[in-house]
């Protein structure tokens, strides 16, 4: 099952989107648009755009090893060992690594 997004009417009476996860978790909130087309072009283009965008990582080179407690996310899921045997600066490796820990074997051909 794929994401959803939602179209509504924000407490400043402008349009936004959000993007959630099948499971109902909210991934992206979009910026304010004055109308309703406008709102509809931006999932158009977050569509377009985001599909098989790149990664660009912006962090310090300097990284913490461990977040402190309070700064840790709530729904944040421990490494797995896989997670842990890709280096933190291949994105392409770990994306991949991510998707196949979260679909499971993929097809191997005929039986």
């Amino acid at each position: 099952m794929a994401g959803m997004f939602e179209l509504f009417v924000d407490a400043e009476a402008y349009f936004r989107f959000r993007l959630t996860a099948p499971d109902g978790t909210v991934m992206a909130v979009s910026k304010a648009f004055d109308d309703k087309p406008a709102a509809v072009a931006g999932i158009t283009a977050v569509r377009e755009y985001a599909g098989m965008g790149l990664i660009t990582d912006l962090c310090p080179a300097a990284t913490r090893s461990k977040p402190p407690a309070a700064a840790a996310h709530p729904h944040s899921v421990p490494p797995t060992r896989q997670d842990q045997r890709i280096p933190a600066g291949d994105l392409h490796a770990r994306a991949r690594a991510v998707r196949r820990a979260a679909h499971g074997a993929g097809w191997a051909g005929a039986a």
